[in-house]
This record gives structure tokens, sequence and C-alpha cells, in this order.
């Protein structure tokens, strides 16, 4: 079992991000889902990125890390998209995390540091033709030839957010295949 603090997308903390969190319970990890929106859900990254934007993408951000203070520090840090933002910050400079799970984005490793920490397992998820994730392959890239407890997987398709059930973009079968690897992880960690 493992304890996992999963950070939501650029839409706010949607049904979709709950059900994940929920399968993820389901197979016996805890899970932890801050609502860094206080309740907003937007139906557009334009219109989600204006909101986050206003209140302060860095308030965002600490808030997010506070959400960690909170809580122990044998962490997996998970996060879609914008939440990858936070959950690769954590699982870069908080001692002590068990892994993180990137999905829909990838940062350079140096944003937070010289090198990926010795030790700590990521995956990052990603849909080979989504204009977004095709901006951070390069990224993912570095990142899984740096260090061998890192994987890469890139689905075919061109959908972000393409494992939140409860949006357009949702493709089923990509989710799946995720899910499987993601339970895999968490129960290596």
């Amino acid at each position: 079992m493992a304890e996992v603090l999963l950070y939501h997308h650029i839409l706010g903390l949607t049904d979709g991000v709950r059900a994940f969190a929920d399968d993820l319970r389901q197979a016996g990890h805890i899970v932890h889902t801050p609502d860094l929106f206080d309740g907003r859900t937007f139906a557009g990254i334009e219109e989600g990125f204006g909101f986050a934007r206003a209140k302060g993408l860095d308030a965002i951000g600490e808030r997010g890390v506070a959400a960690a203070d909170d809580l122990g520090p044998e962490l997996v840090y998970a996060g879609f998209s914008f939440g990858v933002t936070i959950a690769q910050r954590l699982a870069q400079t908080r001692p002590g995390a068990r892994g993180a799970l990137f999905i829909d984005s990838c940062l350079p490793v140096t944003e937070f540091g010289e090198a990926w920490p010795v030790g700590v397992p990521v995956q990052i998820h990603g849909k080979e033709g989504d204009e977004f994730f095709e901006e951070d392959l390069p990224a993912a890239r570095e990142l899984t030839g740096a260090t061998a407890a890192a994987e890469l997987f890139a689905y075919p398709g061109d959908q972000h957010l393409f494992a939140d059930s409860s949006l357009d973009a949702y493709d089923p079968e990509a989710s799946r295949l995720l899910m499987e690897r993601v339970r895999a992880f968490l129960a290596s960690v």
C-alpha cells in the first residue's frame, strides 16, 4: 500500500480526478486530493488558467506544497498536467519521497534541482500528439535517460487530460492501460 498526494489539473478537482483517486483507493492505497481551487472547476483550459493567474500561480503552488506539510514524508507525489508542477517540486525537494507519477506533463529536472533524487522512481504518462505534452517530451526523455528509476509511457492520440473520465478528452483504453501501470508502480514502491 502506498500513500499518494494527487494534485488536480487546471480545470480543478473534477469528478474524473476524484474517480481516478477512488480507483487507487479501491486498490488499497491512501490517496489525498487537495482542492487548490476551493471547489471551482472549469470547462476549458484558458478559463482555468485565467482563474489560476488571477489567484496567483505561485500562491496556488504554495498551497499545494502546504498540503503536504500535514502528511508524513513517505509519499508518492502525483499530478495531472498543472498539478505535476507541484508534484514534481515535492518529489525533488522533500526528503523521503517514495515515488512520483506525472500525467500529461513533465518539467525539466533543473526547475527544482541539479538532478533527480537518487532512489525515487517516477512514471511519466502522456499522449504522443498532445500539444501540451509534446512541449514536455524533451524533459521527460531527459529524465528517463538520467535515471533507471524513470519510465516514460506515450500513448497514441492527441488528447490532453485523457485520463479524466469526466472530460470529452477521456480515452477509456489508454486510461485503463495507464491505471494498470500506475497500480503496478504503486505496488512496487
